[in-house]
């Protein structure tokens, strides 16, 4: 996965008739669904904006499956939330990635599909997809431009997975673009922090990293045997930080026209 700088690309609508930033949404009292509120950055994001005074609505997984078209649109039109955050997916590394592309490529296609059209239907004020930065090319120049997306060949270890996440950007561009739907998309760095996924088979680097070096020194190893040239530099967001990030943007109202911004926090 390229690394990313310290950066949070993100994408806002601006209204043709004012220059002026988007207003933002009325916190207190607002229904907010956190799509994936379990999650290691969900259950963040749901904990914060509770703070802020939203109504925070959540739904166990075993009741509503985020990959069935009808089941999502249902439980929204029933529930009718003004704020969608899409922080649910089939996620993993690269040995996950590696060993079942097909899951990753169909199931996070279908929450994508499934949660974004259900919002437009449901008439949703303000959707926030959070992608990943495996979007951009393999190859990219270094810092990270939202300018480079679709300009070359993905990471080939996670390409399922990032075939996926940009299916969800430009989903909510062509909401934007023929609806005038407030639909953005997030691209965050790699989150760590408490509730991280430690099995070494599906999570991710840094917790693998931790298991392994926690293991090595109990059993006292003289050395522990790493993926890779070592080569590659991450870039790395603790939880705490990205979901202020990412709570702070996603209840930025806008209008119908798309205006691009990178911002550093």
């Amino acid at each position: 996965m390229p690394a990313s700088d310290e950066r949070l690309n993100y994408a806002w609508t601006m209204s043709e008739s004012t220059s002026k930033p988007p207003p933002t949404l009325r916190l207190s009292g607002a229904r907010v669904w956190v799509a994936g509120h379990a999650g290691l950055l969900g259950a963040a994001i749901a904990r914060r904006l509770a703070s802020e005074g939203c109504d925070i609505l959540r739904t166990d997984r075993s009741l509503l499956d985020l990959r069935c078209q009808a089941e999502v649109k249902g439980w929204m039109l029933q529930s009718r939330p003004d704020v969608v955050i899409v922080a649910a997916a089939r996620v993993g590394g690269i040995e996950a990635n590696r060993t079942r592309p097909a899951d990753f490529l169909h199931d996070n296609l279908s929450i994508a599909s499934a949660v974004i059209e259900a919002a437009h239907a449901s008439g949703v004020r303000k959707l926030t997809f959070l992608s990943s930065s495996c979007v951009y090319p393999r190859l990219a120049a270094q810092p990270l431009r939202e300018s480079s997306l679709l300009t070359g060949a993905f990471e080939p270890t996670n390409e399922w997975y990032a075939i996926a996440k940009i299916a969800g950007q430009k989903l909510c561009d062509a909401y934007r673009r023929q609806h005038g739907s407030d639909f953005i998309s997030i691209v965050p760095a790699t989150i760590y922090g408490p509730g991280d996924n430690f099995d070494l088979q599906i999570g991710h680097v840094l917790p693998c990293l931790l298991r392994r070096f926690h293991e090595a020194k109990f059993a006292r190893a003289d050395r522990v045997t790493l993926w890779g040239s070592g080569r590659p530099v991450r870039e790395l967001r603790r939880r705490l930080r990205g979901c202020r990030c990412i709570s702070h943007h996603a209840v930025r109202a806008g209008g119908c026209d798309q205006c691009r911004r990178t911002d550093r926090h």
